[in-house]
């Protein structure tokens, strides 16, 4: 599939430099992530934007991870007015009190531990799905746990990307 079969990709591709990183910074907040992509444009098909997004992710170091999450909030507490965090997270917006009062003190917890919030693609996932995620991974060595971040964020790339892709209209985002 070309480019032109999605307007959103070529305006992407077309974009000046500084309108291409800002909207890369708002799919990762990894500079060295976002650079990467910025670099291997024009992608002709998303395939090829989700393969350069994949290599870039497994190329972060620890520190670029740490980057990339720290423009993620904690589950449960989506950034106000942030359209795209309220829509990733919409599986806690009906939670009950009782499972956002254990998901604020799982996320304490997770992130006392690994220094970093929890982090999951949560689209399509319920608040008892993400609950149970962080009860299972809270016991994972540092280690394994900073893998299972780089598989998660690369999937939360990849929607953010295909939001670039199809967008119809405005920026390069």
């Amino acid at each position: 599939m070309s480019s032109s079969s999605f307007p959103g990709l070529t305006r992407f591709n077309t974009a000046d430099d500084s309108t291409a990183a800002a909207a890369l910074h708002e799919v990762c907040a990894s500079r060295a992530w976002g650079s990467k992509i910025l670099a291997r444009r024009p992608y002709a098909t998303t395939e090829a934007l989700f393969a350069a997004s994949d290599a870039a992710m497994a190329e972060l170091s620890a520190e670029d991870l740490a980057e990339a999450m720290a423009g993620h909030p904690p589950i449960g507490r989506p950034k106000p007015g942030d359209p795209t965090s309220n829509r990733e997270q919409s599986g806690m917006a009906g939670a009950s009190d009782e499972l956002k009062a254990e998901m604020l003190e799982l996320n304490l917890a997770y992130q006392e531990k690994f220094g970093h919030v929890f982090l999951i693609c949560a689209s399509g996932r319920t608040g008892e799905q993400m609950r149970d995620a962080v009860r299972n991974r809270i016991d994972n060595p540092p280690e394994q746990e900073r893998e299972i971040v780089r598989v998660e964020l690369g999937k939360i790339n990849r929607i953010r990307l295909t939001r670039i892709a199809e967008n119809a209209e405005g920026d390069a985002a």
